[in-house]
């Protein structure tokens, strides 16, 4: 079983979260399985968080494998926001809250009174972050935007892939998900300094600042020396070398001696101390200078054993990795050896199994629950916040939070899934 939610290291913070899909979802993810009460604000009109209807995999109705990844250990609560008595519920709401993350297009969060200007009269303190697609300022404030064209616009697909093939996107949805956690990481500073002061702020990040952000050295390269780092084969490091993929009887081996001090190790285990104090070979200059002997040199000697043999030979003394597909990496006795997969209990019976949350805390175990049915905590959030069973009622019956609708679809989605 889970830690008592006081000992959680996120106890006592509370976030209301306008997402859906993926970035925003993703950041808040991390706070709930730290401990942080994070309550979904969905649209009930239009189905709620998009992302429960992403398949093709699917627990039950509105309930997808995808969703359950973004969302376990969450509360929902379903909220016209159009609506005038849909705002006062939520300034209701935001008056018990540290923050609230939105991740909509640009121009939406001050149109929908989601920014600090809007909410401060209902809580001073309230921490408003933004996680938006182009920034909730310049031309592109209003413009929808998505992973894939982040890592096309910022430089990413020009260095990833082969270099006689066309530019390459990440296998994953990287910038979404390195954009959810900036945005909860500047989430929490500003709770941090809400809490110091008594006053709130907002916070924003965007998938494109994020993305560029991401250019890390190969940008200081070019800001400072004018290098466009292109593409290197097998996914090789553009100045480590060997660092890269190389060919072994049956596969791939991943090496990287990214310290002087594994090539002579790397060598003598393949059976060729002379590498040692070849001048071609002796330092990582000379070795990039000379990267294709250095590659033909390593598959002759690797092609003469399995990778599991070289794994059980090299493991621990030199930096390797085989190369494996999902099934094995999930599969992975060390993912295991780690809690590396869990179980996430519906309240039903039941569970969604799924990877486990990378921060760990000794002595402290994280909640283990699924992702919520949309506006399950309707009732328990709204009587908190001082409705009684009459007036939640009247917002039923007017299709403020989930019943019989009267309004027509309320958030524009475009990067809503900003992200």
């Amino acid at each position: 079983m889970a830690d008592s939610p006081s000992s959680l290291p996120l106890s006592g913070l509370r976030v209301l979260a306008v997402e859906q899909y993926g970035a925003g979802p993703f950041g808040t993810s991390y706070l709930a399985d730290l401990g942080a009460e994070v309550v979904k604000i969905e649209n009930h009109r239009d189905g709620g968080d998009v992302g429960r209807h992403v398949g093709p995999h699917f627990f039950g109705a509105d309930d997808s494998h995808f969703y359950q990844t973004f969302n376990r250990n969450k509360k929902s609560v379903t909220l016209d926001l159009k609506h005038p008595e849909g705002i006062a519920v939520f300034h209701r709401l935001v008056a018990g809250a540290d923050a609230v993350l939105d991740n909509l297009r640009g121009d939406l969060p001050t149109k929908l009174g989601l920014d600090h200007q809007a909410l401060k009269q209902a809580n001073p303190r309230i921490v408003c972050a933004h996680l938006s697609a182009y920034g909730r300022t310049g031309s592109r404030r209003a413009w929808p935007g998505y992973d894939y064209l982040m890592q096309a616009e910022a430089g990413h697909l020009m260095l990833t892939g082969e270099p006689d093939g066309p530019p390459t996107r990440y296998g994953l949805s990287i910038v979404d998900l390195m954009t959810g956690l900036a945005a909860a990481l500047g989430l929490l500073a500003g709770v941090m300094k809400a809490r110091e002061t008594g006053v709130g702020m907002d916070v924003d990040t965007s998938l494109f600042d994020v993305a560029m952000h991401n250019l890390n050295y190969p940008g200081t390269w070019y800001l400072n020396g004018g290098t466009v780092t292109g593409r290197t084969a097998r996914s090789g490091h553009p100045s480590l070398v060997p660092s890269q993929l190389y060919r072994t009887e049956d596969g791939w081996l991943f090496i990287m001696c990214n310290k002087e001090k594994f090539w002579p190790l790397l060598a003598k285990e393949l059976g060729h101390p002379e590498w040692i104090g070849d001048p071609e070979l002796a330092t990582f200059a000379q070795r990039l200078k000379h990267r294709d002997r250095v590659t033909r040199l390593l598959d002759d000697a690797l092609m003469h054993a399995p990778t599991a043999t070289w794994i059980e030979r090299l493991s621990g003394k030199v930096p390797v990795a085989p190369v494996f597909d999902i099934a094995q990496a999930l599969e992975n006795p060390f993912v295991h050896e780690r809690a590396g997969v869990l179980g996430y209990r519906y309240p039903q019976g039941g569970e969604a199994r799924m990877v486990a949350n990378p921060i760990r805390f000794a002595g402290v175990e994280l909640p283990h629950r699924a992702a919520p049915q949309m506006g399950e905590h309707d009732d328990e959030m709204l009587r908190e916040a001082g409705f009684d069973e009459a007036a939640i009622a009247r917002l039923r019956s007017l299709g403020v939070i989930a019943g019989r609708s009267t309004m027509p679809a309320a958030l524009d989605r475009d990067a809503g899934h900003a992200a």
